[in-house]
């Protein structure tokens, strides 16, 4: 394992190659994104990671590392894999144990100056509308059968229940919906756990920042996106399907072991346990995990209602009135059956976007219309204190399943980062250096996720730009960040 970065071979300054002669019984190659200071930094467990993926049934080459990547359960995070719809698997270690979590921008057409003296105010109210913390309750009161509707509908729910707009759906993947999802394959102990979760942030990296716009790099596309001027502000949502969707991970790992022995799968690494594509335990498992996903849709276009209740509380004008338009809504921790070419030939497969985010190009059919003729918005989230990134989709994007990068990625585990930092102390310091205030519900909260434990997301994605697998639009800045 030692040497396995001396094994890479560069194809470009920001594109690397593990070759499948690296190591007996990988079937592909596995492609690395960064630059050299990404790089540098890799750890090298995380890369020996993507060579164990390389060797599972049915994988479609190459196995993807993007800039992000880090060690993670099976799968290493800020990676994708592709396999085949009849003779590959689907791996519920492979998808995530925060089925959804992704992030979404809302829009307005307020400026910097307007919020920067009541940035104090508006985080607090954000923070006191939109339950946070760990094992946080929403306002929410539904019952199996109505939660059972959430599984189903997805955002629909939502839109049929007066949280959402019909143009919300329109600018969300998938339109805020999978269909296929069966909530007879989740578990009543994850039932359990989402019923009264619904419309929460949680805790953990996830988060509620406002921004302003700091550098737009290509003005047609990120005028297409609704951003106009430096000094706009925005709004970033990060969260996920919360303790339901870690719960349907848990139930599947426990059904795919048991999977692998029932048909005999060989696996480098007991993280990886996975179920044939086709088989029960595997459709099983991806019904339920867009089940997960329908959740996660519907938690954060529920919160989109609170923010905007939030924004018209604190400035008196309605949010129709301050343009709080949804720029998108994009998964990560995810599976999804898509259709891709494979050496000249068009094929299904389940790609596993494990930390990573689709990237589709202008014209591409699941492209929302509005979006059609400049690609599908990118959001990537850095870390608390630094830039975040709205990007575009690429042709070239084509190379790597349509996918990209997810966020900074982290270069220290979270126990560490409690370890090496304190919460009061960061929080103190983002407010005296950059006039960010911070509002969450405890300082461990901070400090697990303290800039200083991710890595430099002006390198990632400087990678994935030159890459050419998505490009620049616009950086962003924090104001004021809400945590759990």
């Amino acid at each position: 394992m030692s040497d396995i970065k001396s094994k890479l071979e560069q194809i470009s300054p920001v594109k690397w190659r593990i070759p499948k002669s690296f190591r007996k019984g990988m079937r592909v190659d596995t492609i690395v994104y960064g630059n050299k200071f990404i790089i540098d930094s890799v750890e090298p467990d995380a890369l020996m990671q993507l060579t164990n993926v390389a060797m599972l049934p049915g994988v479609i080459e190459p196995v993807i590392g993007a800039p992000d990547i880090h060690f993670g359960y099976g799968l290493p995070m800020g990676a994708v894999g592709a396999f085949d719809a009849e003779e590959g698997i689907i791996s519920s270690g492979c998808t995530g144990f925060d089925i959804n979590c992704g992030i979404r921008m809302i829009k307005t057409n307020l400026d910097r100056k307007d919020v920067e003296g009541k940035i104090k105010t508006l985080i607090d109210t954000l923070f006191k509308n939109v339950p946070c913390g760990v094992g946080a309750k929403g306002k929410l009161r539904l019952n199996y059968d109505q939660l059972d509707e959430v599984l189903k509908l997805g955002a629909k729910w939502a839109l049929e229940n007066g949280y959402a707009t019909k143009e919300d759906l329109e600018r969300m993947e998938e339109n805020g919906h999978m269909e296929g999802a069966d909530p007879s394959k989740v578990s009543d102990l994850a039932k359990k756990r989402g019923l009264p979760q619904l419309g929460t942030l949680g805790a953990g990296n996830h988060f509620l920042e406002v921004q302003a716009v700091d550098k737009i790099y290509d003005e047609k596309t990120a005028k297409a996106f609704g951003i106009d001027r430096p000094g706009q502000v925005i709004v970033m949502l990060h969260c996920g399907s919360r303790g339901f969707g870690h719960q349907v991970a848990s139930d599947y790992l426990k059904i795919h072991e048991q999977a692998v022995k029932k048909y005999g799968i060989k696996i480098p690494d007991n993280q990886l346990v996975c179920a044939p594509a086709n088989s029960k335990e595997g459709q099983d498992y991806f019904k339920a995990m867009q089940a997960a996903v329908n959740y996660a849709f519907t938690n954060r276009t529920v919160m989109t209602k609170w923010i905007r209740d939030s924004f018209e509380q604190v400035f008196k004008r309605d949010w129709e009135d301050m343009d709080m338009k949804l720029i998108y809504d994009i998964c990560h921790n995810i599976a999804k059956l898509e259709e891709h070419e494979v050496n000249g030939e068009k094929r299904k497969l389940y790609v596993h976007r494990k930390g990573a985010t689709r990237a589709l190009p202008p014209g591409h059919p699941l492209v929302p219309k509005v979006y059609k003729n400049v690609g599908q918005p990118i959001l990537i989230a850095g870390s608390m204190g630094t830039a975040s990134y709205i990007l575009v989709g690429t042709d070239k994007s084509k190379e790597s399943f349509y996918s990209t990068c997810h966020g900074a990625g982290r270069v220290m585990s979270r126990h560490k980062a409690i370890r090496e930092f304190k919460g009061e102390e960061i929080k103190k310091s983002l407010m005296k250096t950059k006039k960010i205030y911070v509002r969450a519900t405890h300082g461990r909260v901070i400090a697990e996720e303290a800039p200083q434990a991710y890595k430099d997301v002006d390198q990632v994605i400087e990678s994935v730009h030159e890459a050419g697998i998505s490009k620049k639009v616009a950086r962003v800045i924090p104001l004021g960040v809400a945590k759990g």
